[in-house]
């Protein structure tokens, strides 16, 4: 009993995955074209898919309110990645579904305001309150991660790392899925491992 009061209490909170998705969640298939989407970054521009045709892009969803993702943000490790990342050519991409009331939603001038405090290098926070590219990609938690290949398929879906914990003492030693993943695509070799389970906060999606 005490144990499930526990996992209860941690799913209210969003803190654990869940598999309990909205018939709305899609599920796109590893090795076939990712699902296209236009948004607006948090300083008004619109972005597409399409518009990195030719370029590795990295997919990273976002809450930074989530324990889970301070604890990359406040070590500085996301950050060093997307930038690392952005000196290869990659196009890396934040996107936040967090609906307008739920934790991680920011209006565009907060929006920047955060991207300013956390250092984020990523090339756009793009916003997706309505969780429409979300739900098209099967984002479950944050940070959910995805990289698509330059011809456009998707090649990876799923965890940052084999370290599924909040605690920053757990990056030590973790193996990054996302890396080992564009490591082995920019070498021409096949992913090894496509598809891993996320994990993190549940996605913040508008309720109905």
């Amino acid at each position: 009993m005490r144990f499930a009061s526990v996992a209860l209490l941690l799913a209210a909170l969003g803190l654990i995955t869940t598999d309990s998705l909205s018939a709305q969640m899609q599920d796109p298939d590893i090795g076939a074209p990712a699902p296209t989407f236009t948004l607006p970054d948090s300083h008004g521009k619109v972005h597409s898919l399409s518009d990195y045709a030719g370029k590795w892009v990295v997919l990273e969803w976002l809450n930074y309110g989530c324990p889970f993702v301070k604890k990359f943000y406040d070590a500085g490790k996301m950050q060093e990645l997307q930038a690392e990342y952005a000196e290869k050519g990659v196009v890396w991409l934040a996107i936040v579904s967090s609906a307008p009331g739920q934790q991680g939603y920011y209006e565009p001038a907060e929006m920047n305001a955060q991207n300013e405090a956390h250092g984020i290098k990523s090339a756009a926070v793009l916003l997706d309150p309505e969780g429409t590219v979300g739900m098209a990609y099967g984002a479950k938690t944050t940070p959910h991660m995805y990289l698509i290949s330059p011809d456009g398929v998707l090649l990876y879906n799923g965890a940052i790392d084999d370290k599924p914990s909040a605690n920053a003492s757990s990056l030590e030693g973790a193996r990054n899925y996302l890396v080992q993943a564009f490591n082995e695509a920019s070498s021409g070799q096949p992913v090894s491992e496509p598809v891993t389970r996320p994990y993190g906060c549940s996605v913040k999606y508008k309720t109905p």
